[in-house]
């Protein structure tokens, strides 16, 4: 079953990129009306995988691109017009601060898994620690509280964002791969117990 479930994914992969890359070809041949580009983009389409193959090698231009000098400036160029378009700029810089908090290597966001009481007393669930409250929440909140983010199961997309004392937290030894392995999974897929884990809560 996994091996099954293993190649239906990789061949939705597949056909998705493909189908992609087909489009794009349609278009093109729609706009060029000479006979022998025409030819080579038709057996283009016949090639399975190629769509792949260029989405991978356009990434890679891409970070090649970005990485230098003229790349970085051109970055800034487009950064600094996004920002100065109404109503665009409210999207794009709203979801450029999350994702650069989110992926910094010098973040702590998603950097370690807890346990929290969700989504009453008594009932526990596994969340993400993402920082400290700030801003006028942090101003009302009295103590030292942690915001988490609670994945639903089995799409750990989506969730709820938590403001919780940190004395009702509990710091798991799990990785967070680890813990989103054992949320994606409703809990059968357990992680194995590491040793720190047994020596601060000793079975029995």
């Amino acid at each position: 079953m996994p091996l099954a479930i293993t190649i239906w994914v990789l061949n939705s992969v597949l056909g998705l990129m493909d189908g992609v890359f087909f489009s794009v070809i349609t278009a093109v041949q729609s706009v060029v009306s000479w006979p022998p580009a025409n030819n080579l983009l038709g057996s283009l389409r016949q090639i399975r995988g190629l769509g792949v193959v260029v989405l991978v090698t356009g990434l890679l231009l891409t970070g090649m691109f970005a990485t230098n000098i003229f790349g970085q400036w051109a970055l800034r160029q487009w950064h600094r017009v996004l920002s100065n378009i109404p109503i665009v700029k409210s999207i794009y810089n709203s979801v450029k601060q999350v994702s650069d908090t989110l992926f910094s290597s010098s973040g702590n966001a998603f950097r370690e898994a807890v346990l929290v009481q969700y989504p009453r007393e008594g009932a526990w669930t596994i969340a993400f620690v993402t920082g400290k409250p700030g801003g006028e929440a942090a101003i009302h909140l009295s103590g030292d509280y942690l915001s988490v983010y609670v994945p639903t199961t089995p799409n750990p997309t989506s969730g709820f964002f938590l403001m919780v004392p940190r004395a009702d937290v509990i710091v798991l030894q799990m990785s967070v791969d680890e813990a989103l392995k054992y949320v994606i999974s409703m809990g059968v897929v357990a992680p194995p117990v590491q040793a720190a884990a047994l020596n601060r809560n000793p079975v029995g």
